[in-house]
């Protein structure tokens, strides 16, 4: 009898860990101080943003922009100079949870492409959320 008990635990312990770990593979979970100060209030987890003003996506958790170059879906630190406009603080975020969401540009362009010239959303910098404190710390504050 014990054997069996001992036999079931190790299987459901096996499970669990199995199962813990496919969540965390799929990015389940808090990442508010991995967004930018100018990402969006109200999600305590954003893998991407698609910027409807450009028609482009930000990778909150590798700091990178994805932006279509000639076809061919560019990642970089940075965006390239023919969007030296865009204001990021005043554009419009959606948060995309889903992996590589360029691979269905087309079905989030079409869902979220009304959102383009919108600038009423507040961002993590104007926040005084408590969640966001880190983004928001006053310096020479000394409070956490």
């Amino acid at each position: 009898m014990k054997k069996l008990f001992f036999m079931a635990v190790m299987i459901f312990g096996c499970l669990s860990f199995k199962f813990a770990d496919a969540q965390n593979g799929f990015g389940i979970g808090i990442n508010i101080g991995s967004q930018p100060d100018w990402g969006p209030v109200g999600y305590h987890h954003a893998r991407f943003y698609y910027l409807p003003d450009i028609d482009a996506y930000y990778d909150v958790n590798a700091h990178q922009y994805v932006y279509n170059e000639n076809n061919v879906w560019v990642h970089g630190g940075t965006l390239p100079p023919r969007y030296g406009n865009f204001d990021r603080y005043h554009s419009y975020k959606v948060v995309v949870n889903q992996r590589n969401p360029w691979e269905h540009h087309e079905d989030i362009r079409t869902r979220y492409g009304g959102y383009k010239g919108r600038t009423d959303q507040r961002n993590i910098r104007d926040s005084r959320d408590y969640h966001y404190r880190d983004h928001w710390k006053e310096k020479g504050d000394k409070h956490s």
